[in-house]
């Protein structure tokens, strides 16, 4: 849209995203608006007689007024449009009418010119998400027969379609509930989409270097020098208007004289005139950019707001963009050889997918890669992350035959819940390694997009853990677990052996190892400093065979007779014929690496030459080995089932909310009555209690609720003293009740707050159960025991929505204090399944309801027949759109 057009009062802008469409370019969706008139007439003047035909069953050559206006007036409630647009045309329409309460009409029409890049798929998705949002639960359509590429939407969304042919025309059913073949469907969608997108940037055609010059030292020199030296096996084209070639290559006016098709355009030219190449870009077709240049967000205001304008012209163009202030991309295949990077020297070839966001990391990262001899695969470096992320790195990565690691350095991380989404996707066929330098509370760097967060580092790291990410904390720390997992077999399991040759060094490395969680189970095993190498590896060879070895840890330093490399290569032959890992330290070695002879693969295993990791302190070589082992276990656990969704009631939950929104407007705390009623929609029992001023009604409350009874306060300066007791249990008796009621308010009278009776709870273990929305995070749920143990000490679990089965068991296991649970010095275990029962629900309210800013479950008492939730707080508050959403948008 024009920035000068008047939008509607009630515009809804939280519905309008960018998505990656099929083909790998980008497409805005939005809502539809009266100024649309114009651009829908255009749109359809340019569709065919018979696509005309098939979405208005008549020949409808021209739209009359009356139609323009039916189509571009809707009141984003009951009528709702979206259209996707390119270079500010409209691409496609979308539209549903209500019919009733749950119920409504849905229509598609999608420009012949873009047909088969899942426009109409993309419609759908978001019109099916926003109408859940509105309480609506099923669409209905009517088709044309022979309309057979809108009814494969239909078929192919996942949904339960049903179809019935009345009068030559196709009624199509289906209700709109998330399924678990619907989200599976718009996961693959979107991951094949952006996995397409990034394949483009790291497999061009043709590479036109904007703004480089003849000046050796300045940038677009040296990076069209790296380009033409690295071997790059498509086109090279300069675009600089005051030179008729540079390097012996031909220079071009702009991007659009260049007299074939540009597929990506690395920008080396001041920050001012980025805008104007942009869209010469635009206009020439590019797919993306690769924005070496400075002076954007990093820089000020200005450099912001410059930054913002040439995203929007980008994505309405359909182009995606790498940086600003980007080290560049660069891609070791023979087929391709691009070195569209600041880095003087292409990488070496390997198996190692690198992302790092600034350029000093992107030096730092190759520099370390290559003094290790670990190749790499594919190497992106996204500067200020204005559109292509780590996210997106990952989505192609998990196609890449030649990726079998990955290593991402963060500074920051923009959508968190889709990191975590795709990371665990990825985990599962390829391992996933991450340093985040600091938690999000420490700042980011300049021209990072982050919103706040509230949420502790150690949600971060739990999120992390959930998704099957191996965290580590320097880029050193990453290449040692990396050779062992991209040169070594996976780890069967924890158990080890250990062999060396120096008593003490060994006994450190079983010392290590034993803190790091791995079993010795064969050695130390030490033969004598002057032994020859070849009693040093039949010590291996016998480790090796020992069947409850899993992996072997060789630490050995000089005088070892016989030369390093003779020791490494009898180690090498002996691993080549064994599907065990090893690692290797050598106290007085000048390097580290992976510095053994290349051995045959092992047999059986699809994985890289193998070679021997080689650390100078055994403490990086268990280290590594530890983190691979953990990482083989995560893959070859059971990841879980979805939760059921069995008697929630979505619908009631959010008119609740609404109600109660309209009525105390954002930060309202629910009364307890509404928490209630709102709890119970997903499944979740908070019992009565009866607020009381006096004791003749703390007796009438227990009279009518029944007894025993307890007798406590409310107030939170009392729960949060360990010291005062603000409770009286096991009340029998109206006598026992007015006496409790008495002694309490005279004792905490300067405390403050209210009392309440409530009926008396089953001994147990009291826990305390939350959902926090929070801006970057979104839902964030805890446990933790309720009192001293979760709030001094800090003991407490997180996990992002949505979990699953196993993620629950795996919240309450996280803490500390986890044993209690289980029946600890004789006490009776309690109830797990129904505290796993409350936890997924409260975490499907939180994962549903973006407007809970918080929910409160405190205490939940488990006990061995059940669980019995006492006591909730909840507050709402008008949320920003969170940064992952059900239907796909890039963020």
């Amino acid at each position: 849209m024009d920035e000068a057009e008047v939008l509607p009062a009630n515009y809804p802008h939280e519905w309008e995203a960018d998505v990656v469409l099929r083909d790998g370019s980008v497409g805005h969706v939005r809502p539809i608006t009266p100024q649309d008139e114009d651009r829908v007439r255009r749109f359809h003047s340019r569709q065919s007689d018979e696509s005309i035909y098939l979405r208005f069953f008549a020949p409808l050559r021209e739209l009359s007024p009356r139609d323009l206006r039916r189509f571009t007036h809707v009141d984003y409630q009951d009528r709702v449009a979206l259209v996707v647009t390119h270079r500010g045309e409209i691409i496609g329409i979308g539209r549903y009418d209500k019919i009733d309460t749950h119920s409504a009409e849905v229509a598609f029409n999608i420009s012949d010119h873009f047909q088969g890049r899942g426009i109409g798929s993309v419609l759908l998705e978001h019109l099916a998400d926003i109408a859940r949002e509105a309480g609506l639960t099923r669409f209905e359509a009517e088709v044309l027969p022979q309309n057979q590429k809108m009814l494969r939407v239909f078929a192919d969304a996942g949904y339960l379609v049903s179809r019935r042919v009345e009068d030559g025309i196709v009624q199509v059913h289906f209700d709109i509930e998330p399924t678990q073949a619907s989200e599976s469907v718009r996961l693959s969608r979107e991951h094949r989409a952006e996995s397409i997108s990034i394949s483009a940037l790291l497999a061009p055609k043709a590479i036109a270097v904007v703004g480089a010059g003849r000046t050796p030292g300045t940038v677009g020199h040296e990076v069209l020098r790296h380009l033409r030296d690295g071997g790059f096996t498509g086109q090279l084209y300069v675009v600089n208007p005051s030179a008729d070639e540079v390097l012996g290559i031909a220079s071009y006016p702009s991007v659009s004289s260049v007299p074939a098709q540009v597929d990506i355009a690395v920008l080396a030219i001041p920050a001012h005139q980025a805008l104007g190449v942009v869209e010469d870009c635009a206009g020439a077709g590019v797919h993306g950019l690769v924005v070496i240049s400075a002076g954007f967000a990093e820089s000020g205001k200005d450099g912001q707001r410059l930054e913002k304008r040439l995203l929007r012209l980008a994505r309405d163009s359909g182009m995606r963009v790498v940086g600003p202030a980007s080290f560049g991309l660069i891609n070791t295949s023979d087929q391709i050889s691009m070195n569209a990077s600041l880095a003087p020297v292409m990488a070496p070839a390997g198996h190692f997918g690198l992302f790092a966001q600034s350029g000093p990391l992107g030096i730092a990262v190759l520099e370390s890669a290559a003094r290790r001899s670990l190749g790499i695969s594919t190497f992106a470096s996204a500067g200020n992350r204005l559109d292509v992320s780590g996210n997106d790195l990952m989505q192609y990565w998990m196609d890449d035959e030649r990726t079998r690691a990955v290593g991402l350095y963060l500074e920051s991380m923009g959508n968190p819940r889709k990191f975590s989404r795709i990371a665990r996707r990825l985990a599962v066929s390829k391992p996933v390694i991450v340093i985040k330098s600091g938690a999000s509370k420490y700042g980011v760097p300049p021209g990072h997009r982050v919103r706040a967060s509230r949420v502790e580092p150690e949600a971060f790291t739990a999120m992390l853990t959930q998704a099957g990410v191996i965290h580590v904390d320097d880029i050193h720390e990453m290449f040692d677990v990396a050779q062992v997992l991209i040169h070594q077999p996976e780890p069967r399991g924890n158990r080890v052996a250990i062999v060396g040759n120096s008593v003490q060094l060994c006994a450190l490395t079983a010392q290590v190892a034993e803190a790091q969680g791995l079993i010795i189970t064969h050695g130390p095993s030490s033969v004598a400093a002057e032994a020859p190498v070849e009693r040093f590896a039949r010590k291996v060879a016998k480790a090796l065979a020992d069947d409850l070895v899993d992996s072997v840890i060789l630490c050995f330093t000089p005088p070892l007779l016989g030369s390093e490399q003779e020791a490494i290569a009898l180690i090498d032959d002996l691993a080549a014929d064994s599907d065990k890992a090893m690692v290797a330290t050598m106290i007085g070695t000048r390097g580290v690496g992976a510095l053994a002879t290349a051995g045959p693969r092992v047999q059986g295993l699809d994985q890289p030459p193998r070679h021997l990791p080689l650390y100078m302190a055994p403490e990086d070589a268990v280290r590594a080995l530890a983190a691979a082992t953990r990482y083989a276990q995560w893959r070859r656990k059971d990841k879980g089932e979805p939760l059921s969704r069995a008697g929630i009631d979505r619908t009631g939950a959010q008119r609740i909310i609404e109600a109660a929104l309209a009525d105390q407007g954002s930060g309202a705390e629910l009364t307890y009555e509404q928490c209630q009623r709102l709890l119970a929609t997903y499944g979740i029992d908070l019992w009565s209690r009866r607020i009381v001023h006096t004791a003749d009604e703390a007796v009438a409350a227990a009279d009518e609720l029944g007894y025993p009874v307890v007798v406590k306060s409310l107030s939170e300066l009392v729960r949060g003293q360990a010291t005062v007791q603000g409770v009286r249990v096991d009340l029998g008796s109206a006598g026992a009740v007015a006496e409790a009621f008495t002694s309490l308010s005279e004792r905490l009278a300067a405390y403050g707050g209210e009392f309440a009776v409530q009926r008396m709870a089953h001994p147990g273990v009291s826990t305390v159960v939350t959902g926090t929305e929070d801006a970057l995070f979104g839902p964030v749920v805890t446990f933790s025991l309720a009192g001293v143990v979760g709030e001094v000490l800090r003991d407490i679990g997180y996990r992002i929505p949505p979990l699953n089965d196993v993620d629950v068991v795996e919240l309450m296991d996280s803490i500390k204090a986890a044993p209690l649970l289980h029946g600890y010095r004789g006490t009776p275990q309690v109830n797990r399944s129904a505290l796993e029962e409350v936890i997924g629900r409260l975490s499907m309210l939180s994962d549903d309801l973006p407007e809970l800013a918080s929910v409160v479950l405190n205490p939940v008492v488990a006990h061995p027949d059940g669980v019995d939730v006492l006591g909730a707080t909840i507050r709402l508050a008008r949320p920003a759109k969170r940064k992952d959403i059900r239907r796909r948008a890039l963020t």
